[in-house]
């Protein structure tokens, strides 16, 4: 499984960059987010959306991006782990934005940011990936499945056009540490746009 991916996610400058080229299917809103920041991870956008900026990133720079599948993004989490976190077998406020009135695995409570930071401000994993625990869940390229049966063994994505729900990983500043582990899984419908929900990118090496 050979690929590349974002070492961040998408960012809010990012974006509005993305938003002022040539449509390709839709127009994209320039300015969707509810946290506000360039350096902040753009969330309110849809797996649509996401896809969109891909399309038009692809054509700008004449390379193929797209989203990750999920059996990428978590190979990428995970970055030659085996523990829930890359970090090991819990979680603190300082290696990740999660809700910090909870815990996991023995782990202390933390800090309630209650909104996104700005991206990359936390330490990177082993493969130096950052904000692949927290901070916004990421749209994957797969639709929702309920379990692993029929997964390609070259790890690409599973799609279901006739499907309305698409995958989502890693947690975000909203949730539990135990929604933000290298394996939690989690879906939402391809048009929706959360305050918690954003991607990064991926591509096949040149």
């Amino acid at each position: 499984m050979v690929f590349c991916m974002g070492r961040i996610p998408v960012t809010q400058a990012q974006w509005k960059w993305g938003a002022g080229l040539k449509v390709v299917e839709h127009r994209l809103n320039a300015d969707p987010s509810g946290f506000k920041g360039p350096n902040r991870p753009v969330e309110k956008v849809s797996w649509d959306d996401a896809q969109e900026f891909c399309c038009r990133l692809s054509r700008e720079l004449s390379q193929a991006f797209n989203l990750p599948s999920e059996a990428q993004w978590e190979y990428a989490c995970r970055s030659g782990t085996t523990t829930p976190f890359a970090f090991g077998k819990t979680l603190t406020t300082d290696l990740a934005n999660y809700d910090g009135n909870s815990t996991y695995g023995g782990g202390p409570k933390g800090e309630v940011r209650a909104k996104t930071t700005g991206v990359g401000q936390f330490p990177a994993n082993q493969w130096g990936l950052h904000d692949m625990h927290g901070n916004v869940r990421e749209w994957c390229e797969d639709a929702w499945h309920e379990d692993y049966e029929g997964a390609a063994s070259n790890g690409g994505a599973r799609i279901n056009n006739k499907s309305t729900s698409r995958l989502l990983r890693g947690g975000s500043w909203f949730d539990a540490p135990g929604y933000c582990r290298s394996a939690c899984r989690g879906h939402d419908r391809r048009d929706d746009r959360y305050l918690n929900v954003g991607f990064r990118v991926g591509c096949s090496p040149r």
